[in-house]
């Protein structure tokens, strides 16, 4: 039934829309697609398919018309649905044609609130609108959207009186509901009808959504019903659509409703009770729903007291004889649900109505809703409006960071497991819109721990299914049949020490126990990396027993998996204090341990860690009720590599950011939220932006600042002379900032059109930058790259205050820019600091070694974290090595004074610290150059003269001679005089920046000093922020300005954390400047989780996120890495991209590659030996004809010359990636004539690096896979200079819609490779030489041509190279099976076992 159910649905597209588009016929969409679907009970499966199919684009929208039946419409609607549940781009067909998608939205509408349709149907058309109000940055669908959530929705409110309550607390309100009520008026019938199903449709939906819930409800009910509270949610946790919509929840008593509903009290309605928590969650948040203000936990407790005074009142005017108690009892003693309970049963039902009225809540309903007021009912209003909640802030510091079993095989956790979209998950979403700074930062936080403790257990599951834990013998004694790299056999963990609870405090400060591994029979590398733990990493203690049930998890909770299946009892985390050797010492390098040469090998380690406090504190109160100790089971211990075990501290940093109220910058706030003015961060609106900038040597020349200021009137200084030569420095003549826009009203009919703007002017002028010493040394490292107007335009918004969005597509110098940005703000504001961060070690270390080609003076640089190693610097530029450098340069300065008192003849130890030479700068150098300068001046003398009084001839005698020459003008003279004393100046100035590591002791002092006080640009990587955020933050570290590279790869709470990583000053974030660059159009955050990905959103980055919510943006639109006609292979994601002249006229363009007819060429590779792609292990898709042909290329390739460090392989999954290898290893490693390429690496991990030529095996034969997301496709596309080979399948990806521009000029080439013989490289024929080509048909026929070409190389060496072995083979292998370092510098090696679908 499948496959005929799958051809039946190809077969129809073949017929009807597939070759071209057609009009929809109505009985082809009822007959033929309608009642099929409706048969299967709409089965996902085949709702995908039609969507992959391209049944939208193709037939139901081009055919869509306002007389377009109700099939048409939902089949539209769920084919929407489908592409947003798959992450895929939903609303782009619409966009042209807004008159029909608003006339299609209102079909929709009216459909939603159709009774007959079946409760499946409704719950696909919940999801579709669910998808449209997460999309309201798309114009057309804010429109639709808007109407439906206004203060319209206050006709539904209980009374005219509630109404006016609400209007006295905020006068804006009452403007509002009079100019809703004059649209009404205004508008015709057909409009007021619109308008009146608009203010009802959401109403109707809530009353429809109670029924169902006191209605018998079958599973298509309680999934409705869940999907329902989604909806409600989402809407809950965004300002605008709440705002009105909050006050109709209460004023209707939503909360106690839905908790006396018969589907909350089902015991198998686990899932919707906790979609209800989070949906309270929103309804409750301390906010002020009209003017967004965040009430504090203190305001929001006052709030609450306020409440309970109202009802004090109330209860001892109206019902004092049963409720004196309560009306006299202090806030405590009433606040809590049973408290209230015990007081309010008195009341009979009556009472408790006549209560309820008084105090203004609502207690009729209209018949359309099936609410029984009764006197349940009416006591849970009362409580849940007056019992005493936790506000957000509590519920964060109850969440526990370190995992246990229960937290791990949580089931809210578990659903999250194997997310198919089928039903509701019961988390938050990062949205377009935040309620506030600390809803956000508590959104990441529960998002960002479930991530992990998910990532935690599949560890943990993985170790100890490699371990194979047996029963054996007699009393089932566990035993461990298998080996795990990650994880080791224990004995019971000895406790050491149990410190007392700190103060306010009940769990123990610290519980430190010493646990025994056993490593004498681990290979060692696998010893090296237990040797490795280092303090604070954390590492889990396991029961383990295995366990013959088992069950699974899916995302329709058939049923839940328990740690027990796993064979996982109990887990307690522990935190690594310190690594003991054999006799108890702590570990020392290896070298150390070496005797006579030989290196001692180890038997034990001794661990000593601290287990969590909570969980110990837990364990022994269960002891203490005589149930068995949980330490006395723990029989494994399981490690994780570094860059995932970085997770507690990540945590505790959020925590802590959730706990704290910090502020952002008041300029910066309201565009983070996502309200106000999109534009108003950025310079032109700020009232502190600069009016006259020195931009140094951003600007090559003259004509290059013409050219680079397109639009504007360029008008020289008329002080400047005949040669107007950089640096540059820019005054706009007219103020910068313009005025915020006013409120738009429609134009009067006989006003005026307003002007159009003028051009801008701006002044430049010119100065000579000061002499700066004799020396080579001394001068200036200057820019050499000739900007484009648009990367100009960023570095003048990024030299000033603001926001700066920079969108950078591949190619087009973004790091160059950001670079620049850097070397303006050193110069320009010496005062402040830059802190520079990207998300990777590789993209980090890029843009600092650029920093260092700077006019930067090395002292100020800093790279913190464990990538700084990987620097191609001659100079350390880490903490220690920086202060190791300071010191080396104060041996090298101190010398220089000495020479200087040798110089002048005076007498004494003047170098002999930075405190003496301080004196001898007072008493010497200050008098010597006063008389130097009085001397000069006060007569006119040549250069002859000079060399006579100058006191410092000696000192500078082995710089260029003349100094001084006879035949120079005066200003030169003069000029040479000041660059030798700002020289000796500078010599003064570098040792009193230096004398602070005189006087400070410790290492970790100096190192501290140097981030909070010397360094004025700080590198880290956002993971290096993120983990020691507290720590840095404690130092009193701060600084003035973020620069972000590849923003759009960083996760939104990795973006937010580097802006708040200092404490505020007087209540303010002393934050002047944030430059995110980026490109939103390629790979975003990388998230394993899809419930996480798609559902919760959290591969959303601030970047993308200020993108979407209209933030102006710089885009970037010349590049110069691609060919050209690479190039365009891409170009139609960005519609300015366009190429610089080195692409276009250079050398290595214009030739054509040696041995290939194209320099780009899709291949079309069949299956091979029978089979096309094959899973081996779930997500390891592998396809070995693809692999055979990658490395069959390559090896051509090396035959005809090319450099093997100028060839890279990439593929899509990490499955083909280790298949890929392993040809590698097998055919090239050892053969000198191939070696092995750059790298052999996923499309994912390649972002941001570039080669001359990429080879792309794309695996996939049976559908695309996640190459529908069309940003990894960019990426994949825009990584080759100079050539590009495709390997794929042409069927699966050529009818692919979202891929369709890239394919459709790759398949306008030949499908089979083209090869031309006879050439080596570099070959001189050009690209638009004709060349009679040869077509390989397959795999097998590439590989009997390159072993061909092979043995005729070998013949012509002599065939000894065919037995020749080069150690530098085995390097290279245990080089390409090392994945790229982690973003703490932690390198990660892949297992090749279980690699993951990437």
């Amino acid at each position: 039934m499948e496959l005929d159910g799958e051809d039946y649905w190809r077969q129809l597209a073949e017929k009807q829309w597939a070759s071209r588009s057609r009009r929809a016929r109505p009985e082809v969409i009822k007959k033929e697609i309608w009642d099929k679907l409706e048969s299967s009970n709409f089965d996902f499966r085949w709702l995908r398919l039609l969507e992959n199919l391209q049944l939208l684009e193709k037939y139901l929208w081009p055919g869509y018309d306002d007389d377009a039946s109700n099939q048409h419409v939902m089949l539209l609607a769920l084919m929407v649905m489908v592409k947003s549940r798959d992450g895929l781009p939903a609303w782009n067909e619409f966009t042209a044609e807004p008159s029909s998608f608003s006339s299609f939205f209102s079909r929709v509408l009216s459909l939603t609130i159709d009774t007959s349709l079946s409760m499946n149907l409704r719950a696909y058309l919940l999801d579709f609108l669910i998808s449209a109000f997460l999309s309201l940055d798309n114009g057309i669908i804010r429109k639709e959207c808007a109407p439906l959530v206004s203060i319209s929705l206050w006709h539904h409110l209980d009374s005219k009186m509630a109404r006016d309550r609400l209007f006295k607390q905020h006068v804006q309100l009452q403007k509002a509901w009079r100019a809703a009520a004059k649209r009404y008026e205004a508008g015709g019938a057909t409009a007021q009808a619109k308008i009146k199903f608009e203010r009802s449709w959401l109403f109707s939906m809530i009353a429809d959504f109670i029924n169902r819930m006191y209605e018998p409800s079958d599973l298509n009910t309680i999934i409705y019903c869940e999907r329902f509270l989604e909806f409600l949610t989402n809407l809950e946790s965004q300002l605008p659509t709440r705002r009105y919509l909050n006050t109709l929840i209460r004023d209707l008593n939503l909360i106690a409703i839905v908790q006396l509903s018969p589907v909350f009290c089902s015991e198998e309605n686990a899932l919707f009770r906790d979609l209800f928590v989070l949906f309270r969650h929103f309804v409750d948040f301390p906010i002020d729903d009209q003017t967004g203000i965040q009430l504090t936990p203190e305001k929001s407790y006052g709030a609450h007291c306020e409440r309970l005074a109202q009802l004090q009142r109330t209860s001892l005017r109206h019902m004092k004889a049963k409720l004196t108690i309560l009306a006299l009892s202090n806030y405590g003693a009433i606040e809590s649900r049973s408290e209230l309970k015990f007081h309010l049963v008195q009341l009979t039902e009556s009472e408790l109505s006549n209560l309820c009225t008084t105090l203004n809540f609502r207690t009729e309903y209209p018949a359309s809703m099936k609410v029984v007021v009764d006197r349940e009912l009416l006591l849970e209003i009362l409580l849940t409006r007056y019992e005493k909640r936790k506000v957000f802030q509590e519920f964060l510091s109850d969440l526990s960071i370190l995992p246990t079993e229960a937290d791990l095989y949580d089931e809210a956790l578990l659903r999250n497991e194997h997310y198919d979209g089928s039903r509701s998950l019961a988390i938050p979403k990062l949205n377009l819109q935040y309620l506030s700074v600390g809803d956000f930062l508590w959104r990441s936080f529960v998002l960002y721990r479930a991530e992990a403790f998910f990532e935690v257990r599949k560890d943990m599951e993985d170790s100890i299914k490699r371990l194979q834990p047996q029963l054996v013998g007699m009393e089932n004694e566990v035993q461990m049949k298998g080996f795990s790299k990650t994880a080791l056999p224990i004995s019971i963990p000895s406790i050491v020490e149990v410190a007392p609870p700190k103060v306010g405090a009940d769990e123990p400060a610290y519980v430190r126990v010493e646990i025994a591994l056993d490593v004498g029979n681990l290979a060692d590398n696998v010893r090296r990396e237990w040797d490795s733990l280092r303090p604070d990493d954390v590492v889990f203690l396991l029961s383990v027993r295995p366990q013959n049930d088992s069950s699974t998890v899916l995302n329709g909770h058939t049923s839940i998996l328990g740690g027990r299946a796993s064979g996982i009892l109990y887990l307690r985390a522990a935190e690594v204090v310190q690594v003991l050797d054999d006799n108890g010492r702590t570990l020392r390098d290896a070298s150390l341990q070496q005797t006579n040469g030989h290196t001692h090998r180890p038997r034990t380690r001794r661990l000593i860690a601290n287990v969590d406090a909570a969980a110990y504190k837990a364990d022994e109160d269960r002891k203490a009720k005589g149930k068995p100790s949980v330490f006395d089971t723990l029989n494994v211990i399981v490690r994780r590599r570094g860059r995932e075990n970085n997770f507690k501290r990540i945590l505790e940093s959020i925590k802590s950011l959730g706990l704290s109220h910090l502020p952002l910058p008041e300029w910066f706030h309201d565009v983070f939220l996502g309200y106000g003015d999109p534009a108003g961060a950025t310079y032109t609106r700020l009232g502190n932006a600069l009016k006259t900038i020195d931009f140094r040597d951003t600007f090559i020349d003259w004509q290059h600042l013409v050219e680079s200021l397109p639009g504007k009137s360029i008008v020289p200084d008329g002080n400047a002379g005949q040669e107007f030569n950089p640096p540059y420095v820019l005054e706009a003549l007219a103020s910068p900032a313009s005025p915020l826009p006013k409120p738009s009203k429609k134009r009067r009919r006989n006003e005026p059109e307003k002007a159009e703007p003028s051009t801008p002017t701006i002044k430049v002028s010119t100065y000579k930058p000061p002499n700066n010493g004799p020396f080579i040394t001394d001068l200036p490292k200057t820019n050499a790259t000739r900007f484009t107007p648009m990367q100009v335009e960023a570095i003048i918004s990024g030299t000033q205050p603001g926001l700066t969005v920079i969108v950078g597509p591949p190619g087009t110098g973004k790091t160059d820019v950001a670079a620049q940005i850097i070397n303006n703000i050193y110069h320009d504001f010496p005062s402040e600091r830059t802190l520079m961060i990207a998300h990777s070690n590789q993209a980090l270390n890029q843009l600092f070694q650029k920093i260092t080609k700077l006019d930067i003076d090395g002292r100020h640089l800093l790279r913190l974290g464990h990538g700084e190693e990987d620097l191609d610097t001659d100079t350390s530029y880490g903490k220690y090595g920086r202060v190791e450098s300071f010191l080396d340069n104060r041996a090298q300065l101190l010398a220089e004074v000495d020479r200087l008192a040798q110089c002048l003849d005076a007498p004494g130890a003047h170098g002999n610290s930075c405190e003496t030479a301080g004196y001898f700068r007072q008493v010497y150098i200050d008098p010597a150059w006063s008389r130097f300068w009085k001397a000069v001046k006060t007569e006119d003398i040549g250069g002859s003269e000079f060399d006579k009084v100058f006191p410092f001839h000696q000192y500078f005698g082995n710089a260029p001679q003349p100094l001084f020459p006879s035949d120079a003008p005066r200003e030169h003279l003069l000029d040479v005089a000041q660059g030798c004393e700002r020289h000796i100046n500078n010599i003064f100035t570098e040792l009193e920046d230096i004398r602070p590591f005189e006087i400070l002791r410790s290492s970790r002092g100096k190192a501290n000093y140097l981030l909070i006080k010397e360094a004025r640009i700080i590198a880290m990587t956002s993971t290096h922020a993120a983990m020691r955020r507290q720590e840095i933050a404690g130092l009193g570290f701060h600084y003035d300005n973020v620069i972000m590279e590849e923003a759009a790869q960083i996760t939104e709470i990795e973006n937010f954390i580097p802006l708040v990583l200092q404490n505020a000053k007087d209540g303010i974030m002393p934050l002047q400047r944030i430059v995110l660059c980026g490109d939103h159009l390629q790979n975003s955050p990388i998230i394993q989780n899809l419930a996480f990905r798609q559902y919760a959103n959290l591969e959303q980055g601030l970047f993308l996120r200020l993108v979407r919510l209209g933030v102006p943006v710089i885009e970037l639109d010349k590049q110069g890495r691609a060919r050209p006609s690479i190039a365009e292979l891409y170009k139609w994601r960005y519609e300015n991209l366009s190429d610089l002249p080195n692409v276009l006229n250079g050398p290595e363009y214009q030739q054509a590659n040696a041995g290939f007819r194209y320099e780009y060429q899709f291949i079309n590779v069949p299956d091979y030996k029978g089979a096309g792609e094959m899973q081996p292990s779930p997500h390891f898709i592998q396809n070995l004809g693809e692999a055979e042909y990658a490395v069959a290329i390559y090896q051509y390739m090396r035959l005809l010359g090319y450099p093997a460090a100028s060839i890279s392989i990439l593929t899509t999954y990490a499955g083909q990636r280790a298949l890929v290898r392993d040809v590698l290893t097998h055919r090239c490693a050892k053969n000198r004539l191939f070696g092995l390429p750059k790298i052999v690496t996923t499309v994912d991990k390649y972002q941001g690096e570039q080669n001359d030529y990429i080879i792309l095996s794309l695996t996939r034969t049976n559908r695309v896979g996640y190459l529908r997301d069309i940003r990894r496709l960019t990426v994949a596309l825009s990584r080759a200079r100079l050539g590009l080979y495709i390997l794929g399948r042409r069927s699966v990806f050529e009818n692919c819609y979202e891929l369709k521009s890239a394919f459709e000029i790759l398949l306008t080439r030949s499908d089979t490779l083209q090869l031309v013989p006879g050439e080596l490289f570099p070959t001189h024929r050009t690209l638009n030489d004709e060349v009679q080509s040869t077509e390989m048909t397959g795999v097998e026929h590439l590989g009997q041509y390159v072993y061909e070409i092979t043995q005729a190389k070998v013949k012509s060496m002599g065939g000894s190279v065919v037995r020749e072995i080069e150690e530098v083979g085995n390097m290279e292998v245990d080089e390409v099976n090392v994945e790229e370092e982690d973003d703490d510098g932690d390198v990660v090696v892949q297992p090749e076992e279980n690699d993951e679908d990437e």
